[in-house]
């Protein structure tokens, strides 16, 4: 049974809780992220970070954007897990200070030693935020989400190396590494959340059936990918890694199949959750079929991952946490179903079209950034503001 934590919340909203200010911060960096890339591409725009715009946007985009919504989501989550109050006020503040700082380090005119460390600390500090209250009521079964945090920080630091050695080889392992550690990452919360949301979403109040093999099964072969990139086996077609990649593209469309009911298809805050999970499929069937030999651009895997999964899966958890953490009704306004569905249409532009036109980055840059600025449009009045139940948080 959860303590009901009871704590002094700080006067302003937007500093109770982890949620409120790495959701806005995570999402307007995105959009801007985004519009920069894309003037990059078209090439009316030519900024000149180090390393270049390339080992910009490779890191950006993974160790800027998706870790802010992922130590958002995890600082909020941990309270309700332990029952210890969450990272609020000055302390929070400090931790995203710390986030935008390594954002805008890569344009400033610093050593490159305090860029490392503008750019490495954040994840360090978010897993020992998350392991205090962890450790203290001894859930062990929370235990595999801090050292994924240190994993993904090791992969950020990896990728770090490489950018201050011009080692595009580090680099590109440390973010395909730490991509798929975001997608374990997924895979352990998705299997969490996801049958969870959809059953209380569609009104059904009975327990969610328990299918631990299955969890396990896909936890143990979502870690195992990110070691091959790290030791190497990523750089060159390795007949062995087939299997794998099927194996797991296999567990992730049984998960689905179990949780699917068609009465989710009438709710975007369900539907938008079950497509994001669906990329991981293509992804991981993706560099099964190159690894086994078929000339397909690997890319095109990475970014079904990173944009169709992961990208649709932090905008339709953020649009419900977002609502149940300030104590508002599940329901969204229709804009935001189409805020959901231009993820989608993200995603395949940058996959199915991007291959044959330049026009497909265009379109992918233009639909992701409308989706995130829709969420911006809905969404920051109520992280700004305090519950509407009177609650902390």
């Amino acid at each position: 049974m959860l303590v009901q934590p009871v704590t002094a919340r700080p006067r302003q909203a937007l500093w109770a809780l982890g949620f409120r200010p790495f959701f806005l911060g995570g999402s307007l960096f995105a959009v801007l992220a985004l519009l920069l890339w894309g003037g990059v591409l078209a090439g009316a725009l030519q900024p000149e970070p180090p390393g270049g715009m390339l080992a910009w946007h490779r890191h950006e985009m993974l160790f800027g954007f998706a870790a802010a919504i992922i130590a958002g989501f995890l600082l909020t989550a941990v309270q309700n897990w332990s029952g210890i109050p969450g990272l609020s006020g000055r302390p929070l503040q400090g931790l995203f200070l710390l986030w935008l700082l390594g954002r805008a380090s890569w344009f400033l005119p610093l050593p490159a030693w305090l860029v490392l460390l503008l750019q490495g600390a954040f994840l360090p500090l978010v897993a020992v935020a998350l392991a205090r209250p962890i450790i203290q009521r001894r859930l062990r079964n929370n235990y595999p989400i801090v050292v994924l945090v240190l994993l993904i920080a090791t992969c950020q630091w990896l990728t770090l190396a490489g950018w201050l050695n011009h080692n595009e080889q580090w680099q590109r392992r440390g973010v395909l590494a730490g991509l798929w550690l975001v997608a374990a990452m997924m895979s352990m919360l998705g299997g969490r959340v996801i049958p969870f949301f959809t059953r209380r979403g569609l009104g059904n109040m009975s327990p969610t059936p328990a299918r631990p093999w299955l969890d396990r099964a896909c936890l143990a072969a979502s870690v195992a990918l990110p070691l091959s990139y790290v030791l190497g086996l990523g750089d060159q077609p390795h007949p062995a890694l087939a299997p794998l990649f099927a194996g797991l593209a296999l567990l992730h469309g049984t998960r689905l199949v179990l949780w699917h009911d068609r009465g989710l298809w009438r709710v975007p805050l369900l539907w938008s959750l079950h497509l994001a999970y669906a990329w991981l499929i293509p992804a991981c069937l993706g560099l099964a079929l190159w690894h086994a030999g078929v000339a397909i651009n690997p890319s095109l895997a990475a970014h079904a991952l990173s944009v169709g999964a992961m990208s649709g899966l932090i905008v339709a958890m953020m649009a419900r946490v977002s609502l149940g953490h300030t104590g508002r009704p599940l329901q969204v306004p229709r804009s935001m179903a189409w805020a959901f569905a231009l993820i989608q249409l993200a995603a395949l532009a940058r996959v199915l079209v991007a291959p044959f036109t330049p026009l497909g980055l265009g379109l992918s840059v233009l639909f992701g950034s409308g989706a995130l600025l829709l969420f911006l449009w809905h969404y920051l009045p109520i992280l700004a503001r305090p519950r509407v139940d009177g609650m902390p948080g």
